[in-house]
């Protein structure tokens, strides 16, 4: 257990270098003042150290739930197992064995040569998709699993995956006009067809599947980015759209949402395929379920596969599962006849709750009341300096500065959670800081991101990634080793980003660096 520093308790316009937005102010000392709140006064940690990450929130604090929050810390810091109260329910298949050796130091998964659930520090999650339609391959699940617990057999025989960097060099030769040269690398993920557990979704064959990773990232702050209203988010995407933007247009069409999170009226907001809405039923809600396995009362299901019956199938008519199952799994000698006990057992709905509510309200006041560590020297001259550039070369287009959260009274797709609900801390009314747009766009990266669409990754924070996680990994699926990789993989001539690294790589080695300072710095 931590001790814990906390904050004492006393945009975009338009596609063009004027960010001047309200939403977005800039170049006055008093937002400078403001912005060393990266959280907000209800969300900011003072805290630099190698814990930087992990401290509650000052509304955490306010509320009296410091208690609640370390309960619910130990979830996340603690591996699952199959049988040891509380922390039980890891399998029949699993993602990893527990949530920190994902988010080492509670930030973004770290750059791996090799896929092993339980290395420290992989963030990985393995993506297999069909090329041809860029759907997830049902057989597995959306985060594969490459983990079991007896008699069962993981989905994708992990020590078969390989990773392989690849240099990669753009159109400038990796070198600014000054001189000056960076390096570049891509992942190559290779899957033999021999690895996978069960047959493929009827009509998809192995030659029509592609395999991508995609790392985990930070999760401080996301009680914030919760809090920002539905009508901003709404307004952001509005104003992208009238300035001529490209837009995912299963996102927005026609200057409206194309689609909401689920059967709510919630725009989608959190992971880089924007797959979630609400945070009561995006990332850790579904992430204490669907790693390890484990079930709660609103979750007393598996999570095998998009597909569930195609690995349920194949798992009751293996006969080296059926020869064990009764002997670890005796309750469920139902009929005798294996095949359908095991059958059945894979597919149940009603099965026993592993994590009880207490613990997962809990769980939910740690996710949702991490703090966002204050931003660092920004009186600093070159700091400064690197803050003006940052706006006026377009960065700040899409890594928006400032938003404003909302009354914050959230809500829950999964009923769980009351609107609102007083168990769980709010952040009303605050500025805050994480500079991105909330939006996906393309960077049209070698062996890119699927779909080609990335939600805008929040800055705030990351400069305290060596500190905390021990890597200065960026981007969806590390291949940038630090800021300036990342910023130059924006360089595509297809990518929306393109005119900004322009004019990046016009400036001098001196502007150059003192923007790389802003970005860690805040």
């Amino acid at each position: 257990m931590k001790k814990y520093l906390i904050l004492p308790l006393t945009g975009l316009l338009a596609l063009s270098m004027a960010a001047c937005h309200p939403d977005n102010p800039e170049g006055t000392n008093d937002s400078i003042d403001e912005e060393t709140y990266a959280g907000g006064k209800l969300g900011t940690t003072f805290n630099q150290s190698a814990s930087a990450y992990e401290d509650p929130t000052p509304a955490v604090e306010r509320a009296g739930m410091v208690n609640e929050f370390k309960y619910g810390e130990f979830f996340f810091e603690h591996t699952i197992t199959q049988n040891s109260t509380p922390f039980n329910g890891l399998g029949p298949l699993y993602v990893r064995s527990s949530c920190e050796s994902c988010h080492p130091g509670y930030g973004h998964g770290r750059r791996m040569d090799r896929y092993r659930a339980e290395d420290w520090g992989n963030g990985y999650l393995l993506v297999v998709y069909n090329k041809n339609t860029n759907a997830y391959e049902t057989s597995v699940a959306g985060m594969p699993q490459t983990g079991a617990v007896a008699p069962f057999k993981p989905s994708i025989d992990e020590s078969k995956i390989t990773i392989d960097w690849i240099e990669y060099t753009d159109e400038w030769g990796n070198k600014f006009p000054d001189g000056e040269t960076y390096s570049l690398i891509y992942p190559e993920v290779d899957i033999p067809e021999d690895a996978f557990y069960a047959p493929f979704s009827d009509g998809t064959s192995y030659g029509d599947l592609a395999f991508r990773l995609e790392s985990t990232i930070g999760i401080y702050g996301t009680g914030l980015l919760d809090a920002i209203p539905d009508d901003s988010l709404k307004a952001q995407y509005q104003r992208e759209y009238d300035a001529g933007a490209n837009l995912n247009p299963a996102i927005w069409a026609g200057g409206d949402w194309a689609s909401y999170y689920g059967n709510t009226t919630h725009p989608k907001r959190f992971t880089y395929a924007l797959s979630r809405g609400p945070l009561q039923d995006a990332a850790g809600a579904n992430a204490i379920w669907n790693i390890p396995n484990v079930t709660r009362s609103d979750r007393r299901s598996h999570y095998l596969s998009l597909n569930k019956s195609i690995y349920a199938k194949t798992a009751s008519q293996d006969p080296e599962v059926q020869a064990d199952f009764y002997k670890y799994f005796p309750e469920w000698n139902k009929s005798g006849n294996p095949e359908t006990d095991i059958y059945n057992y894979l597919m149940c709905d009603t099965l026993p709750i592993e994590m009880n509510d207490k613990d997962y309200v809990n769980f939910m006041v740690w996710h949702r009341g991490l703090a966002v560590p204050a931003a660092r020297n920004l009186k600093d001259e070159t700091v400064q300096r690197g803050r003006s550039l940052f706006r006026e070369i377009g960065c700040a287009t899409c890594h928006r500065p400032g938003w404003e959260t909302g009354d914050d009274n959230f809500t829950d797709p999964n009923g769980f959670f009351s609107d609102g609900d007083a168990r769980l801390p709010r952040y009303p009314h605050q500025k805050i800081w994480p500079y991105t747009d909330m939006v996906q766009h393309r960077l049209f990266m070698k062996n890119d991101i699927r779909t080609g669409w990335c939600r805008t990754t929040p800055l705030w924070g990351r400069g305290l990634s060596m500190i905390c996680s021990g890597h200065s990994d960026r981007l969806h699926d590390c291949r940038a080793r630090n800021v300036m990789e990342a910023i130059m993989w924006h360089g595509s001539s297809q990518s929306d980003a393109r005119w900004t690294i322009e004019k990046f790589r016009q400036l001098s080695k001196d502007d150059r660096d003192a923007i790389v300072k802003f970005i860690n710095a805040i």
